[in-house]
């Protein structure tokens, strides 16, 4: 049987956790899809929203497709970035931006680079000091105003330059017209750190992943001006990335962890009390290290802002939503690359349809979605409303990244 043969028996065996028992020993008996690289490190930021690296790990999902996950906590992005291109990580819970800049060169070194899938969606926040909340500033607008009227540095934190948290920042503050390289001071800070920094006064509000959000407002020191899903309904977050030597040398490999991770996103949206499960393992002291509560509220679209506002959010963190979310849209990736030129990450235009095909797996993640009878979408471009109003369809990158009036 060749591999097409197999791949295609599985779509139509495939039960609804994956490839059926007998085919997968057929498959191995084969050798033709045994992975060649049966334990991987993968690499990850104290954040929720590595919890489908984790969960596969823990609940033994990478057993069952004959790989051993080897999580490895990280302790910054650009750590993430480094261990990643010179190959002690094998893939990395990863931000989006973060694969792109590394493929093309910006800040830092270049190297081939591969999104395997999207790992999640929603669930970001712009937490902004309880000091300037007294002072009104409680939203984008009221922010722009205070700094119009008491006129200072401004300090925000975003977590790595060309990565999604600096960019849901920059989109946001440019949507009430402040520019945050030129009316801002902008600083890295490593997520865990986040909070911390804020306690002590060295930042004015932060971009971060849950559940520093939340930790600030649990902690006293903060308020969630805006969640990321109201910038961007939907927005890719984090990816699985690697290496695009990695995947030539270990296709086998690269899809035994992608099954692997996509049951464990499939388990954790299936319900409340698996959210629950995976919010007490994540907090452990080895992952994200932190109390359950400050994961497990905002994981069930339980919000507070901090100054009594409550609310449902059914726009929450997702790790599966029936595939939705996983699926490397090259329209997501294409973003990323319009904001790193909006910004000044990079000098000129670039061909982004190629780049994005360049980076992002499709036909890889095909494979494995058609094996897990998991739906991918006709195409891989969508279209979305952001929060200024401006829809990105993918359609003329270069127009859309040129036609921002704030801009670097």
């Amino acid at each position: 049987m060749s591999r097409r043969t197999l791949i295609k028996a599985a779509a139509a065996a495939g039960s609804a956790t994956g490839l059926v028992p007998g085919l997968q020993s057929a498959v191995y008996a084969q050798g033709s899809d045994k992975p060649e690289k049966e334990e991987v490190r993968i690499g990850f930021i104290p954040l929720t929203d590595c919890a489908s690296v984790v969960m596969a790990s823990v609940l033994g999902f990478d057993k069952k497709y004959g790989v051993k996950i080897v999580p490895t906590k990280e302790a910054s992005w650009a750590g993430v970035r480094d261990k990643l291109v010179n190959g002690e990580l094998d893939m990395a819970h990863v931000l989006y931006g973060l694969i792109y800049g590394v493929h093309l060169g910006v800040g830092g070194p270049r190297k081939d680079m591969a999104v395997l899938m999207t790992l999640n969606n929603n669930g970001r926040a712009i937490t902004l000091s309880k000091k300037l909340a007294d002072k009104g500033a409680v939203d984008a607008a009221s922010l722009a105003k205070l700094m119009t009227t008491e006129k200072r540095e401004y300090t925000f934190a975003q977590t790595f330059p060309t990565g999604t948290h600096a960019m849901w920042l920059y989109y946001w503050l440019a949507s009430v017209g402040v520019n945050p390289l030129k009316d801002a001071k902008v600083i890295t800070v490593p997520p865990p750190q986040m909070v911390a920094n804020m306690r002590v006064g060295n930042m004015d509000g932060y971009c971060v992943g849950e559940p520093w959000g939340h930790r600030a407002i649990a902690d006293g020191i903060g308020i969630t001006a805006v969640t990321t899903q109201d910038i961007w309904k939907d927005h890719p977050e984090k990816v699985l990335g690697t290496t695009g030597e990695f995947v030539k040398k270990y296709p086998n490999t690269a899809r035994a962890v992608m099954m692997a991770i996509l049951e464990a996103s499939r388990w954790i949206d299936a319900g409340l009390q698996n959210k629950n499960k995976m919010a007490e393992t994540v907090a452990d002291k080895a992952y994200v290290n932190t109390s359950v509560d400050v994961i497990n509220q905002r994981i069930l679209g339980r919000y507070q802002n901090g100054l009594g506002k409550t609310w449902d959010d059914p726009n929450h963190m997702k790790f599966f939503n029936d595939g939705a979310v996983n699926f490397p849209y090259l329209s997501d990736g294409m973003w990323f690359l319009t904001q790193h030129k909006r910004w000044g990450l990079l000098k000129e235009h670039v061909d982004y349809l190629a780049v994005a095909k360049q980076v992002n797996q499709i036909d890889l993640y095909k494979q494995v979605a058609g094996a897990m009878k998991i739906s991918v979408p006709a195409s891989p471009m969508r279209s979305s409303k952001l929060i200024d109003g401006v829809v990105w369809d993918g359609k003329d990158p270069a127009k859309y990244a040129d036609g921002f009036k704030v801009k670097a």
